[in-house]
């Protein structure tokens, strides 16, 4: 005997999948928020700078 399939999980699990996919092109697509590249962009430029700041230089 075959093994039965319930056709509305199938469905589901099929749109999810489809959902998913898209979901990820437009991630690659729109990339990252402009926002979200600003402060980024400052939290590098604070770590550069508390890093800088504690350099210590040996005079050989």
């Amino acid at each position: 005997m075959a093994k039965v399939k319930n056709l509305r999980m199938a469905r589901k699990r099929r749109e999810r999948a489809a959902k998913d996919k898209a979901a990820a092109d437009a991630r690659i697509r729109h990339g990252v928020p402009k926002e979200q590249r600003g402060v980024s962009r400052l939290d590098e430029a604070r770590a550069s700078r508390l890093l800088d700041g504690a350099k210590l230089e040996r005079d050989d």
